[in-house]
């Protein structure tokens, strides 16, 4: 295409020059640039996924969420997995397992998970 130009351009020039023969020496030149190269602008990045909210499910009517915990069965731990529970009486509340050190910090024990008045 470069190519093609320079050779338009060259045989324009011998053609304008042949026509002018007898008239006084003049020589033109005339240099075309094309259309701007074209500008490379990223696009935008697409806009962020809505956010997913997770809603607890509903609570049971006459039921409280018992976390899971841990016990102890005499050969390892076993998981006791979280689950909606009902209370034995009323106005009961669960009393998750822990770590109770001793009063006089000479070790502690393991105390399992209770249900307390």
């Amino acid at each position: 295409m470069m190519k093609e130009r320079i050779a338009l351009l060259a045989l324009g020039a011998v053609i304008l020059m042949a026509a002018n023969a007898n008239a006084a020496p003049q020589v033109s030149v005339h240099i075309g640039i094309g259309a701007p190269a074209a500008v490379y602008v990223p696009a935008p990045p697409p806009p962020p996924p809505p956010a997913v909210v997770y809603a607890p499910p509903p609570v049971p009517y006459g039921y409280v969420w018992r976390p899971a915990y841990y016990v102890w069965t005499g050969y390892g731990y076993q998981v006791v997995p979280a689950a909606w529970v009902r209370p034995p009486y009323a106005r009961a509340a669960w009393v998750a397992p822990h770590w109770q050190q001793h009063p006089h910090g000479h070790g502690g024990m393991w105390v399992n998970g209770y249900w307390r008045h």
